[in-house]
């Protein structure tokens, strides 16, 4: 953990934006502000498009000790 130091506007906004999405702490809205800023998916999955699906024999071969 560490601390940030904000204006009290900031902190009022902060405290707003907060209650607006139901979230559960500070850290939490900001990383939704940077993630839209960034246009970061929520999730990674399907975003290599050169990647082909994984066939049974490519599982097979994974599981091999």
């Amino acid at each position: 953990m560490t601390t940030v130091q904000v204006s009290e506007k900031t902190l009022q906004l902060l405290k707003k934006l907060k209650e607006e999405m139901q979230a559960k702490s500070n850290d939490d809205v900001i990383m939704a502000l940077i993630s839209e800023r960034k246009k970061i998916p929520k999730t990674m999955f399907g975003s290599n498009q050169k990647l082909t699906p994984f066939s049974h024999k490519d599982e097979g071969e994974f599981h091999e000790l």
